[in-house]
């Protein structure tokens, strides 16, 4: 049971998000065409960087683009038919995966948001916010399977990252039951303002699962991303 944390299982819509957020679980697509109709339009170029976005927001060069794995890789199961639970993907590709809750993305309070999404294609994964406010660790099987399928308007949705990081057993069996294939944790986050880490080393490294928030503070933490040689990956590309 449990590993401790404060994000949000992504089980009901993000409302009024500029981006299409996949509700249940999370699934990250091309980011332009996860952008709203209107958030799309109030985009407007930026004087001479019009053909270099990325200098608008403080970066030296274009972010590299992500390799697509040929294979996908294997993630440690967390038991016999249970998904893995995962805050770091194994992997030599130098890419690291941007995770946030619905409030960190959330259009209405940093509406520059989508703007960074769409100018610098990141093709972030947001997990919108929970239904209920506690833990789901400890409630029965049947509540837990309730709350993970109850709320997936899409069956392709595999990624769910439970309430507050929080899990136990029981939620690996109602996630696996639910088709969930991994189940989301993080490494590093963003929330407190600086990077802080969970476990491991104190700087990031390939594979590395980073949650952001709020979102004015990801185009200072692609900085840091870029000065260790690293790109912004796809996390469903990995698990």
């Amino acid at each position: 049971m449990r590993r401790a944390g404060r994000l949000r299982v992504p089980v009901a819509v993000a409302s009024a998000a500029a981006l299409l957020f996949l509700t249940g679980c999370a699934q990250s697509v091309d980011p332009i065409e996860r952008l709203g109709k209107k958030a799309a339009q109030r985009v407007h170029p930026h004087g001479p960087s019009r053909e270099q976005p990325y200098r608008h927001w403080g970066l030296t060069a274009p972010l590299a683009p992500a390799p697509k794995p040929s294979l996908r890789p294997a993630a440690r199961s967390a038991g016999p038919g249970l998904p893995p639970v995962v805050d770091h993907v194994r992997t030599h590709d130098r890419v690291v995966f941007l995770t946030y809750d619905a409030q960190g993305a959330d259009t209405r309070r940093d509406p520059r948001f989508a703007d960074l999404v769409r100018e610098l294609r990141l093709p972030v994964t947001v997990f919108p916010a929970a239904p209920r406010p506690g833990h789901f660790a400890g409630l029965p099987y049947a509540t837990q399977r309730s709350e993970i399928c109850g709320h997936r308007p899409r069956p392709d949705s595999r990624l769910l990252r439970p309430p507050y990081g929080t899990y136990d057993t029981t939620t690996r069996r109602a996630a696996a039951d639910c088709g969930v294939s991994a189940l989301v944790l993080w490494r590093a986050s963003t929330t407190t303002g600086t990077l802080t880490y969970a476990r491991g080393d104190h700087h990031l490294a390939p594979g590395d699962i980073v949650r952001v928030g709020p979102a004015d503070s990801t185009a200072r933490l692609l900085r840091g991303i870029q000065g260790r040689g690293l790109t912004v990956g796809r996390l469903e590309d990995y698990l």
